[in-house]
């Protein structure tokens, strides 16, 4: 496993000795991967496709909220106004809501809000942020940011809405700048230790805030196309 991802084909090579007749009876596990941007230079040019998107509802703004809060695609989808607080820059998602059955807190960057501020207009205060075209009892579709990912020209294989957690894993870890353990924290990744889970949930809680920020911050200047300063090459520890 790296970065999340398996590795298909690591272990298709048949073991000598009686394996063929085992063939049958093992089960392939299901991998699936996720098309992501992670090169600063072509995320500049994603942020600048999806600013001119054209397309239906509010696919748009969900796409463009999407990379600054690199929630799951479905915590986004199913997020509700009840669980925003604009005011106090932060999101907290239910654990129903969860993959990992835990509440996540989302530090709210200044251009997170903003986004949100806009949505909140035409959607809230009350209900889904991201309310179905058809009823505005339901969220909108799971594939609504990959359909709008298409219509952009972007292939499941370049790009995909669960893509831009990845975007951010990347960039973020190259930079240097963060802990890994608070990057972790962002991602909502889980801990099987609770002791070290809710350490590192309060240690690093200020450390993710101004990540957020530094990160929307940094979206910001790949948008513009600013020249791209590498990030320094990282020790071996």
């Amino acid at each position: 496993m790296i970065g999340g991802y398996s590795l298909i084909g690591l272990f298709d090579t048949p073991m000598a000795g009686g394996t063929r007749d085992l063939r049958g009876a093992l089960t392939a596990p299901t991998v699936t991967h996720y098309g992501a941007i992670t090169d600063a230079k072509r995320v500049g040019a994603l942020l600048r496709a999806i600013d001119g998107y054209e397309g239906q509802g509010f696919t748009k703004i969900a796409m463009q909220i999407a990379p600054h809060v690199f929630v799951r695609p479905g915590e986004l989808r199913h997020a509700e106004w009840g669980d925003i607080d604009l005011e106090a820059a932060l999101w907290i998602i239910p654990a129903e809501k969860m993959k990992m059955r835990k509440p996540h807190h989302v530090p709210l960057s200044r251009q997170a809000i903003a986004l949100f501020e806009e949505v909140r207009a035409a959607t809230g205060p009350t209900g889904y942020v991201f309310p179905s075209i058809r009823s505005r009892l339901r969220p909108m579709s799971e594939n609504t940011i990959n359909a709008g990912l298409r219509r952009l020209g972007y292939t499941s294989d370049e790009m995909t809405a669960h893509g831009f957690r990845a975007m951010a894993s990347t960039l973020l870890n190259e930079s240097g700048k963060w802990h890994p353990d608070a990057i972790e924290r962002g991602l909502a990744h889980g801990d099987s230790d609770k002791v070290r889970a809710a350490y590192h949930r309060g240690a690093h809680w200020k450390e993710r805030v101004e990540m957020a920020q530094w990160w929307s911050d940094y979206l910001d200047q790949l948008r513009k196309g600013a020249d791209i300063v590498p990030f320094p090459e990282q020790q071996a520890s």
